[in-house]
């Protein structure tokens, strides 16, 4: 498993709808791409979790769009006049991480979108799966593309490894957050989602995803000695997480049989 890695060769505009200030960029491949500064925020661990909760999607058959590497050159910020912007992009010179631009997509409307139950449930478990919080009403982080949903924005995901404190016991902890999920009301086919998906998300794809992660990103790999027992330790969280019972899948269930 490999991701494309792009070079930047031209700043577009800034997306303020977060905190990160996210980019439109153009790349060395003429793509467009929205660009996740590693200067940023959370950092590279805000990178980190949008890749690996990113290729998971992908892996069990989620829309996502392609996440590449971006190879970002501090000289871009000569020709930024904004002093927030030249300070982010030096601040994040060196690897960094993108998704594929949807030119004309939409945010998706809670209020008058409606998703079919198979998709919903798929991915109120994945997000079940990922902790992601940051998937709700106020900030669904979808979009609508050429009349199909995409889900985008897992910086946030994964937050155990910003501490890494009692990780194996918070690998098989639920995830109450999924009460507050935009999809909860449609997710009727959740156990039906469980089944399918545990069964393509195997230990040899989440080593595969997590082996991923650069060098350059474990920033701070405490309280592991190197990169390698970092990415051991992911790996052991996201395993462990599946094995039954899936404590976050009857957090779920609960929580949708509360809400319907």
């Amino acid at each position: 498993m490999n991701l494309r890695t792009v070079i930047a060769t031209r700043y577009v505009t800034p997306l303020r709808e977060g905190g990160s200030l996210p980019a439109i960029v153009e790349a060395d491949d003429d793509g467009m791409y929205v660009l996740k500064f590693r200067g940023a925020g959370q950092g590279a661990k805000a990178l980190v979790a949008e890749l690996v909760a990113g290729e998971i999607a992908r892996a069990i058959g989620m829309p996502v769009p392609e996440i590449v590497f971006v190879t970002l050159d501090p000289d871009l910020a000569r020709t930024e006049p904004d002093p927030e912007i030249q300070d982010l992009i030096r601040a994040s010179a060196g690897l960094n991480l993108a998704l594929d631009y949807l030119p004309g997509s939409m945010t998706f409307d809670p209020i008058a979108g409606q998703v079919e139950a198979k998709l919903a449930s798929a991915i109120v478990w994945f997000d079940a799966y990922i902790t992601n919080i940051d998937r709700t009403p106020r900030n669904a982080n979808m979009l609508v593309w050429h009349r199909r949903l995409w889900l985008i924005d897992h910086g946030a995901a994964l937050y155990f490894h910003h501490t890494w404190q009692n990780y194996r016991d918070r690998s098989r902890a639920p995830f109450p957050a999924i009460k507050d999920h935009v999809l909860l009301r449609f997710a009727s086919e959740l156990q039906v989602a469980d089944e399918a998906l545990t069964a393509r998300l195997t230990p040899t794809i989440i080593d595969q995803i997590v082996q991923l992660i650069p060098d350059s990103w474990v920033v701070d790999s405490a309280p592991f000695p190197d990169a390698k027992h970092y990415r051991d330790a992911f790996i052991e969280y996201l395993v462990r997480r599946l094995e039954t019972p899936r404590a976050f899948l009857e957090e779920a269930l609960r929580a949708r049989s509360l809400h319907v």
